[in-house]
């Protein structure tokens, strides 16, 4: 049966004439975890802003190769069909300030014209927000602004709009650097139980993060893939010598 929920084939990126991605080929399981680690510069957000069709907002930005989707080039289809498919997190949590808890959620179907009634969004809402450990926190205050809540917790609210919209991929550009070692604590446990439902990819310049919670590490050095495999196998005997390198911290 086929495994691989997402496969990168001889993918390149461009930003005019800085050639930023450089053959990349690359495949992500179903329900598992992918590290994307290497020193700031080497082109980890650019691929997964790549992979989420976000790449192409980005003035003289170009690119070539393929990203499949269970088998579907993404760069065939619809950019917002692509983005309900793959939801994302950014590095520092970014909640509507203006909505409250509740609209945060459903925030995507109505950025999108997507109208359901009101008691399937009464039903996304509380799903989504269980999903994210966070409706035990805010079932009380769910018309509240989600700028009242706290980062750790605001970071949990974007990843309950991200899994409002039920995609089979989600990724996570840092998302836990502007957090404390508590709440971070918290998303890595969640990152840990959403894996049974979803797939995610994950930017981190965490090491030991990386290590605890990621089943695959891919490692980017100037725009290339240098390694890719099993985590722990990679952090104990890497096959290339810059991967050693910068998992003892020598560059980064």
């Amino acid at each position: 049966m086929e495994n691989k929920v997402l496969k990168i084939k001889n993918f390149n990126a461009y930003y005019g004439d800085n050639h930023v991605l450089r053959n990349i080929n690359l495949n992500f399981l179903k329900n598992t975890v992918t590290a994307i680690m290497g020193p700031s510069g080497c082109g980890k957000t650019t691929l997964i802003r790549a992979i989420n069709r976000m790449h192409e907002f980005e003035n003289g930005a170009t690119l070539d190769g393929k990203i499949e989707l269970f088998g579907e080039n993404i760069f065939e289809l619809d950019p917002i069909e692509v983005r309900k498919k793959i939801g994302m997190v950014f590095q520092r949590p970014n909640p509507f300030p203006t909505m409250s808890i509740y609209d945060n959620v459903i925030a995507g179907y109505k950025l999108n014209g997507i109208k359901i009634p009101k008691s399937e969004r009464n039903d996304i809402v509380e799903e989504s927000l269980r999903k994210s450990a966070l409706w035990d926190e805010v079932k009380d205050d769910l018309h509240k602004k989600g700028a009242f809540l706290s980062g750790g917790q605001q970071q949990r609210l974007c990843i309950a709009r991200a899994l409002a919209m039920k995609p089979e991929t989600l990724l996570l550009d840092e998302p836990t650097s502007a957090l404390d070692p508590k709440a971070t604590d918290k998303i890595e446990q969640l990152i840990e139980e959403l894996k049974k439902e979803v797939t995610m990819i994950m930017v981190t310049h965490n090491i030991a993060q990386a290590g605890r919670i990621s089943d695959y590490t891919a490692f980017l050095y100037l725009g290339e893939l240098v390694e890719h495999g099993k985590t722990k196998k990679m952090f104990t005997t890497p096959k290339d010598n810059r991967t050693e390198e910068y998992l003892t911290g020598k560059f980064g």
